[in-house]
């Protein structure tokens, strides 16, 4: 059955999400929306061009406007769409989901404003809806991961994840490229996440020092740093509270990142209190935008790299086992698309598409809740991404292939 889709914000993450809609999700027709109609009519003609066929078509939007909102939802017959806007409009988006009796799945970023949308469960369920925030990479796929990881035990006890888009070709001196909006970035290294530990939520500040560590990824990638960030566990600590003794997530870099940005952190550039600075009042992390940000913008012939790593202990056939979930993603040459628009807007494709065909709850759903682990790493497959599962004989023993 065709279905009809949107996305209300047309710049990488969400012109990835569209094509993924347009190859595998039964699209009949997806509008690409963005305040800038030219960015719009850019996106709709690259997924054109990708997919074979004329499926997408494009419009000016101000996704402030509720009214407007809910009027191109409406006047377009969208079963589903995804917000691709900054994560503070998302509530309100989630609100003339309702109006306009669409299922909503967006890129999240803060954990807050994704339980504020969740509350909305009862209205969702009466407009026959889903509404499911915090899709993208992390969180987003790195929860249905944990799903999935769950899934092969009997009895699931721990789940540790680590995740990150790094460059394949690191380049001083930060050795980081953006793939996404600033934004995105400065909002997941301010604040705090939540782990399960000993069973019960703890919260955690970013850039613990107690909390640092090394992860080797084998003979390809080598060492990377592992550290605590802001939200990465989402809504998982309340969704599985007393099920999971341990979980966990920290993000992956190259070696030197942390001890750079922690700096910055220390230094107050991530803040959001304006300052006053030779009379005027400025905001540090604005500055901290406007500095960095040019420099650590992806440049043609840029390549990157996503990692994410699920490590699950817990009882299967009776005994004690580990097991270690890896998905390794890249550029891809055949679709000019980054790893990281591959795995963030393909993963709110996937959850999107669920939505539009009946195939998650109505109501607010969180994300590792949308769909089974199973259907997920089996859509993960159908479009080739590099899922491995590798067990341990008993907990403490070497990986076996």
């Amino acid at each position: 059955m065709p279905h009809r889709y949107a996305i209300l914000g047309s710049g990488r993450q969400g012109t990835a999400a569209a094509y993924d809609l347009a190859v595998h999700g039964d699209a009949e027709a997806i509008l690409m929306a963005d305040l800038q109609r030219a960015a719009a009519e850019r996106a709709a003609a690259r997924v054109n061009r990708l997919a074979g066929r004329d499926v997408a078509t494009a419009a000016a939007l101000d996704v402030r406007d509720a009214d407007a909102v809910v009027a191109l939802l409406t006047g377009h017959h969208a079963d589903a769409f995804i917000s691709g806007a900054p994560y503070f409009f998302n509530l309100p988006l989630a609100h003339a989901a309702v109006r306009a009796g669409a299922s909503m799945a967006d890129f999240g970023g803060n954990t807050d404003q994704t339980r504020a949308q969740l509350a909305l469960d009862e209205a969702a369920r009466s407009a026959g809806i889903t509404l499911t925030p915090d899709c993208g990479q992390v969180p987003g796929l790195g929860n249905s991961l944990c799903a999935y990881t769950m899934s092969l035990f009997d009895e699931c006890r721990d789940l540790i994840m680590y995740d990150g888009g790094i460059p394949a070709e690191p380049r001083p001196p930060w050795n980081y490229i953006l793939t996404f909006n600033i934004e995105g970035l400065t909002n997941e290294y301010f604040g705090t996440t939540v782990f399960n530990r000993n069973g019960a939520p703890v919260e955690m500040e970013c850039f613990r020092d107690d909390e640092y560590e090394l992860v080797d990824f084998g003979a390809d990638i080598g060492t990377l740093e592992a550290f605590t960030t802001a939200g990465g566990t989402s809504t998982m600590p309340w969704t599985w509270a007393g099920r999971l003794r341990t979980l966990q997530n920290k993000t992956i870099r190259w070696p030197g990142h942390y001890a750079q940005w922690k700096a910055f952190s220390d230094a107050g550039l991530l803040e959001l209190e304006p300052v006053e600075v030779d009379g005027q009042m400025v905001v540090p992390r604005h500055v901290l935008h406007a500095l960095i940000g040019p420099q650590i913008e992806a440049k043609p012939g840029d390549k990157d790299l996503v990692i994410v790593r699920i490590i699950g202990r817990g009882l299967k056939g009776g005994r004690e086992r580990e097991v270690v979930v890896d998905l390794f993603d890249r550029y891809d040459e055949a679709t000019g698309f980054t790893a990281m628009e591959r795995t963030t807007g393909w993963h709110a494709a996937i959850i999107c598409a669920a939505q539009a065909r009946g195939l998650t709850p109505r109501g607010g759903v969180p994300v590792e809740l949308a769909l089974s682990g199973p259907a997920f790493a089996e859509e993960l497959l159908k479009r080739g991404f590099d899922l491995r599962v590798a067990w341990k004989e008993e907990v403490g023993a070497k990986n076996v292939s």
